[in-house]
């Protein structure tokens, strides 16, 4: 840094404190000698930083943040180590399981039916009994409710697909979950029937949702906490200081209820995703909220699912698939099936605006996509929502000609790494052939279109920042490292208008970061899912220690 440079740093430093505080106080806390990734694209390394209560105050050299320190400040001499903010998982999805319902250990995740009877039999018994399947079972006709009867007539068993919008479920299970013969199909979703009009067990979206969440509403609230607790000390470990929570699984008002008795370390936004039933979608599940009902706990946002996934063809239904050869998946993205009629899309926007509340779609396919798209044009295009932040999760089905409206209607995509990597799950849907046209990454951030990632299920960060810099399923589309963190950090605070206060390690935002166990921007691919978070804080709060700095 050349001594021009460095003056006008020490300056801006200086002019900070001042303007923040009157004054310029000492910091409490020093972090030096580090590799520190701001994620601000004008200044993305610098050496250290200061923090003040639960604020940056400061980011320059070692020597300019040592010259602010105070007797009082303590110094942490960061080795070299990588230091990143903290991550905001963009798109997680919290659960909890009662004690007395066991998942079944099997080899792999699209087990044979045979393998899948087997574990049951061996099950222990009195107990529910789940397990995830993949396309072996889902579209093998032979399992139904019949024939998971004859292997367990008593024991309820639900066997989840790996997306979790469909389930298979016996008849013990379909009573836990509350559904009977004669059950009418919520909006949205679908009860699978036989000719002759009888359940065959397979619900499919927001019937498959329904039982989930009547399955986590059998959870004690000693065994949800036990499990929550569990959950945010894996994320303290891996340096995640905020997740965004889709609440399908545990209603917004439960969820809020347990996290504010854990209490979590970390940040929580809660989004509303609630039911539906036969007469419609529930617009008031979460609403009697307050926006802020701790000082980590946000709710916001409403959640709706406009298709499924291409893996199960949202209703397309199975016996059609069964004996025929599997549709490629860029085929299944371009066909993939609507939830909701169009008169619903313009409802959800109408909803948003009125409720000043954040609309985030799930769209994995084309046509929910240009239909949701079309709805926004027609409720006044770029004018009414360039700046209202609308979210697609997933974005998949974002072909080329609709990129440009995607832009202009300021949409934010939220995309998941798991998802990028459909070629180790189902080879068979691939037929040796590169995508062209679905999930685009790379594409969408040099539109200029914001990008954000998320787990959606598979939480390791760096394990999720390897397939988003690798992107299996279509290479050309991979990002780099630094944009990946980027998309993780500073775009996930913007896709919930917490820019101005996190996201970002710079002056005025608050302390929020990770220390890393090693350098995620030069270890070898293979070696990123290893990596840790050796200090995690938020707000300036240690929430994880691994012992490793003095």
């Amino acid at each position: 840094m050349n001594i021009r440079i460095k003056a006008i740093s020490t300056l801006f430093v200086l002019f900070h404190l001042v303007l923040a505080y009157g004054q310029a106080p000492a910091p409490d806390l020093v972090l030096v000698n580090g590799k520190i990734f701001t994620s601000n694209t004008t200044q993305p390394y610098v050496q250290a930083l200061a923090i003040q209560g639960d604020r940056i105050a400061a980011i320059g050299t070692s020597e300019e943040m040592k010259r602010l320190a105070g007797k009082n400040t303590r110094i942490v001499d960061l080795g070299g180590r990588t230091v990143i903010p903290g991550i905001n998982d963009a798109h997680n999805h919290l659960g909890i399981h009662p004690t007395n319902w066991v998942q079944l250990q099997l080899q792999g995740p699209d087990p044979s039916w045979s393998e899948l009877k087997a574990a049951i039999l061996k099950a222990p018994k009195n107990v529910g009994l789940m397990a995830d399947i993949g396309l072996n079972v889902f579209y093998d006709t032979d399992v139904d409710r019949h024939s998971l009867d004859q292997v367990s007539p008593d024991q309820p068993v639900m066997l989840s697909t790996l997306t979790y919008h469909a389930a298979i479920l016996n008849s013990a299970a379909l009573k836990v979950a509350g559904v009977r013969e004669d059950q009418a199909d919520p909006m949205g979703g679908r009860y699978e029937r036989s000719p002759d009009g009888k359940l065959t067990g397979v619900l499919r979206e927001y019937a498959a949702r329904s039982a989930f969440r009547k399955l986590t509403d059998l959870t004690s609230d000693a065994d949800a906490l036990s499990e929550l607790r569990k959950k945010f000390d894996e994320f303290a470990r891996l340096g995640i200081t905020s997740i965004q929570d889709m609440s399908n699984e545990i209603a917004p008002e439960h969820c809020v209820t347990l996290l504010k008795q854990i209490p979590t370390p970390i940040r929580v936004r809660v989004i509303r995703m609630p039911n539906t039933t036969p007469k419609g979608r529930d617009t008031e599940e979460g609403r009697s909220l307050p926006n802020h009902p701790a000082p980590l706990i946000a709710v916001s946002g409403m959640k709706w699912m406009l298709d499924g996934v291409p893996v199960e063809n949202t209703f397309e239904p199975r016996q059609k698939v069964a004996g025929q050869p599997p549709k490629q998946v860029e085929k299944a993205v371009a066909e993939l099936g609507v939830t909701f009629p169009k008169e619903e899309l313009t409802a959800m926007l109408q909803e948003s605006l009125r409720n000043h509340d954040q609309l985030l779609l799930h769209v994995g396919g084309y046509p929910a996509s240009a239909a949701m798209l079309d709805a926004m044009q027609a409720a006044g295009g770029e004018k009414v929502w360039a700046g209202r932040r609308v979210r697609f999760e997933h974005g998949d089905g974002l072909f080329l000609d609709l990129v440009s409206r995607v832009k202009e209607f300021g949409i934010v995509v939220v995309q998941n790494p798991a998802h990028l990597n459909a070629r180790m799950l189902a080879p068979e849907l691939f037929h040796g052939k590169p995508m062209e046209k679905s999930q685009p990454l790379r594409s969408l951030m040099e539109a200029g279109i914001p990008v954000a990632l998320g787990s959606d299920g598979l939480v390791n960060p760096y394990l999720n920042i390897l397939l988003a810099t690798t992107h299996p399923d279509r290479p050309s589309e991979a990002i780099t490292r630094e944009q990946a963190v980027i998309a993780y950090t500073a775009t996930s605070a913007y896709a919930e208008f917490a820019e101005k206060d996190k996201g970002t390690l710079e002056p005025g935002k608050l302390a929020d970061l990770a220390v890393l166990s090693q350098d995620i921007f030069t270890v070898p691919p293979s070696g990123l899912p290893k990596t840790e978070s050796i200090l995690t804080l938020v707000g300036g709060k240690v929430v994880y220690d691994a012992k490793v700095i003095n």
